[in-house]
């Protein structure tokens, strides 16, 4: 099962680019964020005609997340729990289905917190333990699964061309990668990372100031999975070369399978 993560920043402006991609590279699930558009604003129709099912999280002009899959899909949830008041599209899940096997597949896009201090950041923290919470439940029916997305965490200097940079950015502050690696030990497994120990690969250049051909990019969109996924990783992979396209996102697909 190959299952992909990508922030599209907008799924009406780069529908020819996603369109590609999916042609191209085929992915059995595809975690999509930032589509920026209300549920029957979403085009899947246009995904059906490519093989596709499309489940749908949507927003008005922000935000937004949907799952895309080849495969049957199960028991959709939209919405991180622990905040009823929440009213922001940045997480849906599914159970996909594949022969006798299944995953559950979480999409989320995390916030981005900026500027820092300041409520927007106190809304990252706050849903990085909601996050945490919701991990360590999952965690406990022993049961494959994967949550997918853009988090808006900048893990390690390495992962940024110049991390000196992003000092003070919500992004690289201290609190935000220890609430990033308190996810990790509670036991799940940072999927490039654990093939690509030493490897510098980005998924996020900006637009701004030459960022693609400088390369001056970071890694920020992660698949976390649980030990029983962790045991069936085959690959993991950063499509760099979609950031190219002739109308790209600032982010480019990250792809993983599972054996």
């Amino acid at each position: 099962m190959r299952i992909a993560t990508w922030n599209v920043n907008s799924i009406k402006a780069h529908l020819d680019s996603v369109s590609a991609w999916l042609t191209a590279e085929k992915p059995d699930v595809v975690c999509l964020q930032e589509i920026k558009c209300e549920d029957q604003a979403f085009p899947a129709a246009h995904f059906e005609d490519l093989g596709y099912q499309a489940t749908v999280h949507g927003q008005k002009t922000y935000n937004g997340v949907a799952l895309l899959s080849r495969l049957p899909m199960e028991d959709v949830q939209r919405g991180l729990p622990g905040d009823a008041s929440d009213e922001q599209a940045r997480f849906i899940a599914a159970t996909v289905i594949e022969g006798s096997k299944a995953v559950r597949v979480c999409g989320l896009y995390l916030p981005n917190g900026n500027p820092a201090p300041g409520p927007k950041y106190d809304y990252k923290l706050g849903w990085m333990k909601r996050l945490q919470e919701f991990a360590r439940a999952e965690l406990l029916k022993e049961e494959a699964f994967v949550l997918a997305g853009d988090y808006n965490v900048i893990p390690e200097a390495r992962d940024a061309r110049n991390p000196q940079n992003w000092v003070g950015d919500a992004l690289y502050l201290p609190a935000t990668r220890e609430a990033f690696r308190t996810l990790l030990a509670l036991g799940l497994t940072e999927s490039f990372r654990a093939l690509h120990p030493s490897m510098v690969e980005y998924s996020f250049w900006d637009y701004q100031a030459g960022a693609w051909p400088k390369n001056n990019g970071i890694r920020i969109d992660h698949l976390l999975l649980s030990p029983q996924a962790a045991d069936r990783l085959v690959s993991a992979e950063i499509h760099k070369t979609v950031r190219g396209d002739e109308k790209p996102s600032d982010h480019v697909p990250v792809m993983i399978e599972l054996g």
